[in-house]
């Protein structure tokens, strides 16, 4: 699977239903060559413009399913 791929798929937290938001970049642990997180930017709504969004690091292991449309991550923000 690509980046391209990743990047395409709506995040969505498995606690509360929300859209996370949208991959912009990967963190790789450079000693395992492995990803360590996703780096997610806020999701775009109405109310995003009122307040300045903060890009979001999500842990691998946060991440529970990886299907064909979206990333089921648990984060009980």
């Amino acid at each position: 699977m690509l980046l391209s791929d990743l990047q395409r798929k709506d995040i969505v937290n498995v606690i509360d239903g929300r859209n996370v938001g949208n991959i912009i970049d990967v963190k790789v642990d450079e000693a395992t060559g492995t990803i360590a997180s996703l780096i997610i930017e806020p999701s775009k709504n109405f109310f995003s413009f009122l307040s300045r969004g903060e890009d979001t690091e999500i842990p691998w292991k946060s991440i529970t399913k990886i299907g064909e449309d979206v990333i089921l991550v648990k984060l009980g923000l």
